[in-house]
């Protein structure tokens, strides 16, 4: 299937590893022109190297941390200027620490809003004029499986996220009649450094290996392992393609089968 992404320029933030390289990298292999940001320089430069080296596609990194304030605007206006354009905005942030309600003060309650929803409103706003003047805009926010099934330990991501939801269900309704869709992936157990990073925690709390720890979560899923950024790039790359022209205001679990309620 031709996805219709050739030529398309697109916005991924948090994309020098895990989920966000992943998808700026199939991104790239479909034909779009790309944007990746991180704060880390050195990971986006290898990431640049990586992704340039496997595709045609014109890479640009932009460092700069998605948290603060003033920075939106600046990442989404280098963004436009680098790429002529802007018609893919893929939302993406690192996750929240761990931790419980008694250890968990209110300074890192509040850096945790910002990283896991005030970033993707600012980076929204900020983007919306130039996809406005796209025929292909779409919008994508990365969230987690734990706005639908809490996932212990991490207090401040399943309490935080579901705003995120709220805020993409809501644009995808008000801004549908510009031509805008807002879509948003609920991703669970994925290899990815943040994963494996907790599960380190968990076999540390539990006297078990990091071995046992995956072998248990994968248990949970029906397919019997947890996932790969590979395939949840998949996903990610045809939600923002105009091939998923019908698609807004969507929820996706990308989870292997791990949520169990039927809603």
């Amino acid at each position: 299937m031709d996805l219709g992404l050739g030529g398309k320029k697109a916005l991924v933030t948090g994309s020098s590893r895990g989920l966000g390289f992943s998808t700026a990298h199939q991104l790239a292999r479909e034909g779009c022109d790309i944007v990746i940001n991180s704060r880390d320089r050195k990971n986006l430069n290898a990431a640049e190297q990586e992704i340039s080296a496997d595709s045609s596609a014109k890479i640009f990194p932009v460092v700069e941390d998605v948290t603060q304030i003033e920075k939106a605007n600046e990442i989404v206006n280098k963004a436009n200027d680098l790429l002529g354009g802007l018609d893919i905005l893929i939302t993406n942030t690192g996750g929240p620490p761990t931790g419980s309600i008694d250890n968990l003060d209110d300074q890192t309650w509040q850096m945790a809003v910002e990283l896991s929803f005030m970033s993707h409103m600012r980076l929204i706003r900020a983007a919306l004029p130039y996809l406005k003047t796209s025929y292909a805009a779409s919008v994508l926010t990365i969230t987690s499986m734990s706005v639908k099934q809490p996932v212990p330990n991490l207090l401040l991501s399943n309490s935080i996220r579901g705003a995120t939801i709220g805020l993409t269900k809501t644009l995808a309704l008000e801004l549908g009649s510009e031509g805008i869709r807002f879509n948003t992936i609920l991703p669970g157990f994925i290899r990815t450094e943040r994963v494996l990073d907790l599960l380190a925690q968990r076999a540390e709390a539990n006297s078990t290996t990091v071995d046992q720890e995956i072998a248990k979560q994968s248990s949970q899923s029906p397919l019997g392992r947890i996932g790969v950024p590979q395939e949840f790039a998949n996903v990610a790359t045809f939600l923002v393609s105009p091939a998923a022209s019908y698609l807004t205001g969507g929820v996706f679990l990308v989870d292997g089968g791990m949520y169990k309620a039927t809603y």
